[in-house]
């Protein structure tokens, strides 16, 4: 009769899929306790079954560890960023066995190879390739993240 309408919220959403080909797992099975206790912020891990990252959304490289290449910060067009961390002490590996096929400041399409890295040679240097996948903590513009059982994506960001 009045015209009275809710004010609704409306919310953005970001869904991630896993970045590299594996099993997915939850971040407490990663032998590292800045990722098994959420220290890092919230997400997943994959046990790799190929040595490539790819792209899990479009966006822009907001940082990729130059000297060792374990390691990219890709953040989307409203400024959400996640983290894709290679391994377990890799920067110990100054880089050998990480390819990376991006620099900082380029933007890549959701599905674009970021890194390859070699599987064997992670494991010969008796490290673990278990990649984490994190939401850093401290952003504000993120309301909540929630998990899916999605054959695609794994984890969903409201902002």
């Amino acid at each position: 009769m009045f015209g009275w309408r809710k004010n609704k919220i409306e919310e953005n959403t970001l869904d991630i899929i896993s970045p590299v080909p594996g099993q997915v797992v939850g971040l407490e099975q990663v032998p590292d306790e800045a990722f098994s206790t959420k220290a890092m912020g919230e997400g997943f891990a994959v046990q790799p079954i190929k040595g490539e990252v790819r792209a899990p959304f479009s966006g822009k490289i907001s940082h990729i560890m130059n000297r060792s290449n374990h390691a990219i910060l890709l953040e989307n067009e409203a400024g959400i960023q996640i983290l894709i961390h290679v391994g377990v002490d890799t920067v110990s590996l100054k880089g050998e066995g990480f390819v990376p096929h991006v620099v900082t400041g380029q933007t890549v399409e959701q599905g674009e190879l970021l890194l390859e890295f070699d599987i064997a040679r992670i494991q010969e240097a008796g490290l673990s390739d278990i990649t984490s996948v994190i939401v850093p903590g401290g952003q504000e513009k993120v309301q909540r993240i929630e998990g899916l059982q999605d054959e695609d994506a794994v984890l969903r960001i409201y902002y």
